[in-house]
């Protein structure tokens, strides 16, 4: 069940001046604090996004990432097996094979 953030919109009660909830995401918004009856407003509040951390994480779930070394030259640093290592301008052969990872 989601959290929702509610903040007393006058003086804080016992609760605090900010304070959570736990709602089903089809329940109304809270007009009124469930401990004073005091008016609040639902705060957006920051969503909790899992971000993979390292390259090998990035390679693991099918995602490659290049780095630029110089004018026309990017490391592949989620190379997998038979790939270059490093993608040359001009030079298609170094692109890496994305069938390795995209599949129906």
């Amino acid at each position: 069940m989601p959290v929702y953030e509610y903040e007393h919109r006058e003086k804080p009660c016992a609760m605090g001046k900010v304070f959570d909830i736990n709602q089903s995401i089809n329940d109304k918004q809270l007009t009124r604090c469930p401990a004073c009856s005091g008016p609040v407003q639902k705060l957006i509040s920051r969503t909790n996004i899992s971000c993979p951390r390292s390259n090998s994480e990035l390679r693991d779930l099918g995602f490659t990432k290049l780095v630029k070394r110089d004018d026309g030259v990017y490391e592949n640093v989620t190379a997998r097996n038979g790939d270059s290592r490093y993608m040359l301008k001009g030079k298609p052969e170094t692109i890496p094979d994305i069938s390795k990872t995209i599949s129906d």
